[in-house]
């Protein structure tokens, strides 16, 4: 079988590259692959050059593990089927649909432990979500949302989308949402916001205070900061109640925020936290796994069917059109998928 591979070579460069066959190891199977999604947020990163050169991938990926620097293959929201199986793995993996942390390639070997078995139930892009999907139950487990609490999200990209709905069904007094673009805040409404903001508007703290049914303290309780943009995080600040909680999911590679740590932070005692998927927060560790976050949430997408936040389907052919769509025209695109029909 043919075997292609996504390579960044560069800023801006992506090209698609042939690679010679696989044969699983006696502990491996081989699987091919259905489709992958694009995480916008880390892989333009990735794709503009703002990774910071001192920051591995992901040392919790194997797939992932080693230092950035190009050309190098990234990408970890793989659906496929297992083709073949190593003589130690037992047969019953053939042909079964699973999940991997994998980057964009046609055909890949994995270990079963690192593999998650898809219900038949869940359409294979939507399991792309995964990886999403969790990071936004690692968001509201880390912002530890209360009954009748009024909350905020910035950001509605994919994981801000994602994120909405699960907070859309606690029973909060309210729950605003903000996003510099028009398709992005249209979602937002359909994913169970009350209220969607633009933040580019001169009166949006104003506005976003004054709508609040509960107006003491004056202000979400809880502000979620995941736009990744720098500049957002000081509206969040701005915005939050006195004694308000911000949690911070954004990732701003080699970008700075810059900050007035005095006013609203400092005499309001506000609290930032960082919420970051690839390990469990402390306070969650004696009692929840990776696994067991990974099973909840792909139970949510089974809840939450997050296939109309696909904009765009790409095959993995046009990659380097996939990325450039969504580096200069970010407001036409929310989730990519590449497909691999065709590719033998």
């Amino acid at each position: 079988m043919r075997r292609v591979s996504l390579r960044f070579t560069g800023p801006f460069k992506v090209t698609v590259h042939d690679e010679p066959a696989v044969m699983p190891e006696p502990h491996q199977v081989l699987v091919q692959t259905e489709c992958t999604a694009v995480s916008p947020g880390t892989e333009l990163l990735v794709y503009r050059g703002e990774w910071p050169e001192d920051v591995p991938l992901d040392d919790t990926i194997d797939a992932l593990s080693g230092a950035f620097r190009y050309p190098l293959k990234y990408g970890y929201s793989a659906v496929g089927r297992v083709v073949d199986v190593g003589r130690d793995v037992t047969r019953d993996w053939l042909d079964r649909r699973v999940f991997s942390f994998n980057p964009h390639e046609s055909l890949f070997l994995a270990s079963p432990e690192n593999l998650i078995r898809l219900p038949e139930s869940l359409a294979s892009e939507e399991a792309a979500f995964l990886p999403n999907m969790e990071t936004a139950v690692s968001f509201v487990m880390d912002g530890r949302p209360a009954l009748g609490e009024q909350a905020a999200v910035f950001g509605q990209g994919v994981v801000g989308l994602l994120t909405t709905s699960l907070l859309s069904r606690l029973p909060l007094a309210y729950l605003v949402t903000l996003d510099a673009y028009s398709l992005r805040r249209e979602k937002s409404a359909e994913c169970g916001a009350h209220a969607v903001l633009d933040p580019r508007e001169s009166d949006t703290v104003t506005r976003l205070r004054t709508m609040l049914p509960e107006q003491e303290p004056g202000g979400p309780d809880l502000v979620y900061e995941i736009s990744g943009n720098p500049e957002a995080l000081q509206q969040a600040m701005n915005v939050a109640a006195p004694n308000g909680r911000i949690v911070v999911g954004s990732w701003y590679g080699d970008k700075r925020a810059h900050l007035d740590m005095g006013g609203n932070f400092h005499r309001g005692r506000l609290s930032i936290t960082s919420s970051q998927v690839s390990r469990m927060a402390p306070c969650f560790s004696g009692l929840w796994t990776k696994s067991r976050r990974l099973r909840f949430a792909l139970n949510m997408l089974e809840e939450v069917r997050p296939a109309d936040l696909i904009t765009h389907r790409f095959h993995i052919s046009r990659a380097a059109d996939a990325y450039a769509l969504l580096h200069e025209h970010p407001e036409k695109a929310i989730q990519v998928i590449f497909r691999y029909e065709d590719v033998e």
